[in-house]
C-alpha cells in the first residue's frame, strides 16, 4: 500500500540521507549516469557516480535498485477547489495526488471562490498549504479582479505577498486595452504573465475540436483559430511592452510557430502544453466520455504529433498536468453540457513516459519540461540535482506496468482521462525538502 507523510512530518528534524544505486538524470546539468545523491538539512550536498555504491557513515541509506533518480516535478498549472469548492479538491488532497505522481512543487491557479485577487487570499493559500500540504505550493495571483477581465489587480502587492506569477485562469482577457495594461504593469515588477489564449467569442460554447469528427458526432466545435488569433494579439502587445509572457496551454503547431517567431524577434515569451494534448487526440472523444472534455479541446492526431515534435525541438518549454478536478454532478451530463477539466496530477509522469516509450522522446527532454525549465521561469531553486539545491527529488521505474484505477487515485475527484488505461512507468518514492512524503 502507498505510504504518505503527514503535513507535520515536514517540520521534523532532518535525517542525513543518501540515495544510492540509481540512474541519476538531471536535465539542468545534462547528467545521466549511475550514481546517487547525498542529503543533509533538507538540501542536496553531493551528487555523482561516487555515490553509486558508497554510503558515508551516519547516513540513512536508501537503495534505489537501479531505478531513475530525478528532480521532483514542477507543475505550473493546477486547479483546486480550495477555497470555495472543497468538495472537488482541497490543498491537502491535491498535495497527496501530487506526491503520488512525483510532483514536489505545484502552482495553484486563481480560479477559486473567492478568486485569488487580494493579498489576504494569497496569504490564505500559503498558510493552508503550510498546515495541510506535503509538497510545495505556490499561488498564482489573478491578473484582473474576479477574473472578469476589466479591472487590474494590485500585481505589485500580490507579488510581494507571495504570488509567484499572474494569470486570468480559464478566462482569457478579451479586452486588448486591459491586457496591454496588465503587461505594462507586470513589466515594472518583472512578473511573469501566464495567459490562456482563446478568443471566447470565436470559441463560443464549443465542446470539442472543430472538424469532420465533431460534425459526425453532432457536437459543437472550437476551431484552433480561436487560439491563434488571441495568441497573435498577445504577442503584438508583448512586443509593445517588453513584458514576460507565457502562453499557458497551447494545443496546435500554428501557435508554437508563432511563439518561435516571437522568440526569434527577441521577445521574452515561452509556452506550455498540457500532457493531455501530447498523449490524447480528438478520437478519444468518440465514446462521448466527458472525462475527455478539456479546454482547449483535444486536437487531431496530426496536431498531437506535431506538438510532440515541437517538444523535442525545444520549442515547447513546459509540460503541465492542467489538473482540473470535477465532481460527478458536473461531469455526468451530455457531452456539450458537461464541465471542462480532467484530473491529472497523479498520472502526469506516467502519461509523459508514453512519449518516451511510444514516440521516442528523450528522457532528459521530457524531464526538463517538467523540472528545471518551469523552475527557471518561476524563479525557483528546485528542479535540479546540484549541491545547495533543495532536496526535492523522485525515484521512479520507467518500465513498471500498472493500470489506472480512479477509485485508487488520491485526488478527491476522479475525472481522469486515463482511467482504466495501461501505463508503463510509476513513481516509487517522492522526497520533499529531504523528507520522504510518498513511497
Amino acid at each position: 500500500m502507498p505510504q504518505f507523510a503527514k503535513p507535520g512530518d515536514l517540520n521534523a528534524p532532518h535525517e542525513p540521507t543518501v540515495l544510492i544505486n540509481a540512474r541519476v538524470i538531471d536535465p539542468a546539468s545534462g547528467r545521466d549516469e549511475p550514481g546517487g545523491v547525498l542529503i543533509k538539512d533538507g538540501l542536496i550536498t553531493d551528487v555523482g557516480a561516487k555515490l553509486r555504491r558508497n554510503a558515508p557513515e551516519g547516513y540513512k541509506v536508501i537503495d534505489c535498485q537501479g531505478h531513475i533518480l530525478a528532480p521532483g516535478l514542477v507543475d505550473m498549472q493546477v486547479f483546486t477547489g480550495e477555497p470555495g469548492s472543497e468538495h472537488r479538491e482541497t490543498l491537502r488532497t491535491a498535495s497527496r495526488a501530487a506526491a503520488a505522481g512525483g510532483v514536489t512543487t505545484m502552482i495553484v491557479m486563481p480560479d477559486t471562490q473567492p478568486v485569488i485577487d487580494e493579498v489576504a487570499l494569497v496569504d490564505f493559500i500559503l498558510r493552508r498549504a503550510r498546515d495541510n500540504a506535503i509538497v510545495h505550493i505556490h499561488p498564482m495571483g489573478a491578473m484582473t479582479m474576479g477574473l472578469e477581465g476589466s479591472e487590474l489587480t494590485e500585481i505589485g502587492l500580490l507579488q510581494r505577498a507571495g504570488a509567484i506569477a499572474f494569470s486570468n485562469g480559464k478566462q482569457s482577457v478579451m479586452n486588448a486595452r486591459v491586457m496591454h495594461q496588465v503587461l505594462q504593469y507586470s513589466r515594472d515588477f518583472d512578473a511573469l504573465v501566464t495567459h490562456f489564449a482563446e478568443d471566447q467569442n470565436l470559441a463560443g460554447k464549443g465542446s470539442m475540436n472543430a472538424g469532420e469528427l465533431a460534425t459526425r458526432l453532432g457536437l459543437s466545435g472550437v476551431n484552433k483559430v480561436a487560439e491563434t488569433i488571441m495568441l497573435d494579439r498577445d504577442l503584438r502587445l508583448v512586443e509593445l511592452t517588453g513584458a514576460r509572457y507565457h502562453a499557458a496551454t497551447l494545443s496546435c503547431p500554428e501557435s508554437v510557430a508563432a511563439i518561435r517567431q516571437a522568440r526569434g524577434n527577441g521577445l521574452k515569451v515561452t509556452c506550455g502544453v498540457s500532457i493531455n494534448h501530447l498523449t490524447l487526440n480528438e478520437n478519444d472523444v468518440v465514446p462521448y466520455r466527458t472525462f475527455f472534455k478539456v479546454r482547449p479541446p483535444l486536437r487531431t492526431e496530426a496536431d498531437r504529433a506535431a506538438m510532440t515534435r515541437a517538444l523535442e525541438a525545444g520549442d515547447i518549454d513546459v509540460i503541465v498536468s492542467s489538473h482540473d478536478p470535477q465532481d460527478v454532478d458536473t461531469k455526468r451530463r451530455p457531452f456539450d453540457e458537461a464541465a471542462d477539466g480532467a484530473a491529472g496530477l497523479e498520472t502526469l509522469l506516467a502519461a509523459a513516459l508514453r512519449l518516451h516509450h511510444n514516440d521516442g522522446v528523450d528522457l532528459k527532454t521530457l524531464l526538463r519540461a517538467m523540472t528545471s525549465r518551469p523552475a527557471e521561469l518561476l524563479g525557483l531553486e528546485c528542479g535540479r540535482l546540484i549541491p545547495g539545491a533543495p532536496a526535492d527529488l523522485i525515484v521512479f521505474d520507467p518500465n513498471a506496468p500498472w493500470v489506472v484505477n480512479r477509485d485508487e487515485l488520491s485526488s478527491r475527484s476522479k475525472n481522469s482521462p486515463f482511467d482504466e488505461s495501461k501505463m508503463q512507468g510509476r513513481v516509487l518514492r517522492t522526497v520533499v525538502a529531504g523528507h520522504t512524503v510518498y513511497s
